[in-house]
């Protein structure tokens, strides 16, 4: 596993595939600094690629998932240098989207697991995986309109089709804060569970024991869904069940199946 080691981000994969990776800057809240964000998204890199990987559950240590922005970074001068909001640096997003979107473009699944505080650009990062697993005391709320500014880490475009519009329209006009449990009644959340990391990882665990190629060709698909006409999604389906249909690890699904045992997949 291509990753170093830091003092921002763990990842730790395990037997069965399943990658538990972690915000670990526990003493602020998992708060974003820019080395916060640099971290997250090597972390997001080295996953793209690593071996045998077959689903993904991301958490927060210590009291939060992540409160969004580090309040220390607002009275500091912008880096001259840096490129402006606007320039593509990570294929379609800046670097700032990119820390939330890396998890819809990863080739599996991702599960969050949220707790504590998830404020701001922290709910946006949890916003970009596939699944929501959120405590029901967990602290919430879209915040960036109480700082002056609007949400552009990619919310806008993750939140499509999970949120109805006036209920988004006010979570962003007003930051108000709610909880895991109207979280989950608004569609912001999947499931509640009081140990969102252990729901998370049971559910990352089925989908790890689900064929690999299956999996990452309706991630393609649900990607597909989101922004292509019906028609083009129609011949999408049609292509990735082509590609699967009759491969070993196709075949070897429906052995188990049919013998009532677990699957052996070979890794993509």
């Amino acid at each position: 596993m291509d990753f170093a080691a830091n003092e921002r981000v763990s990842i730790e994969l395990g037997d069965d595939g399943v990658a538990q990776v972690r915000l670990i800057r526990a003493d602020k809240m998992n708060a974003l600094d820019p080395e916060m964000f640099a971290r997250i998204i090597e972390a997001g890199q080295a996953l793209h690629d690593m071996k045998g990987l077959r689903a993904v559950v991301l958490s927060g240590e210590g009291r939060a998932f992540c409160a969004g922005l580090d309040l220390s970074n607002f009275g500091k001068l912008p880096d001259p240098d840096a490129p402006p909001l606007s320039a593509r640096t990570h294929g379609n997003a800046n670097l700032f989207q990119q820390v939330s979107v890396q998890w819809r473009k990863l080739p599996v699944p991702v599960i969050a697991a949220v707790h504590g505080v998830c404020f701001g650009g922290g709910l946006q990062i949890a916003s970009g995986a596939d699944i929501r697993v959120v405590a029901p005391d967990t602290r919430m709320a879209i915040m960036e309109m109480k700082w002056g500014l609007v949400p552009d880490m990619g919310g806008f475009a993750l939140w499509r089709g999970l949120v109805r519009d006036d209920h988004l329209r006010e979570l962003v006009y007003t930051n108000r804060e709610f909880s895991g449990e109207e979280a989950l009644a608004l569609g912001l959340a999947t499931h509640c569970d009081a140990d969102p990391v252990a729901r998370a990882t049971a559910i990352a665990g089925e989908i790890a024991n689900r064929s690999p190629h299956a999996i990452r060709a309706a991630k393609r698909l649900f990607a597909a869904m989101a922004d292509r006409p019906t028609d083009e999604i129609l011949v999408e389906e049609s292509i990735e069940q082509h590609k699967v249909m009759r491969t070993p690890n196709q075949v070897e699904a429906v052995m188990a199946g049919m013998e009532k045992r677990a699957p052996n997949f070979a890794d993509v």
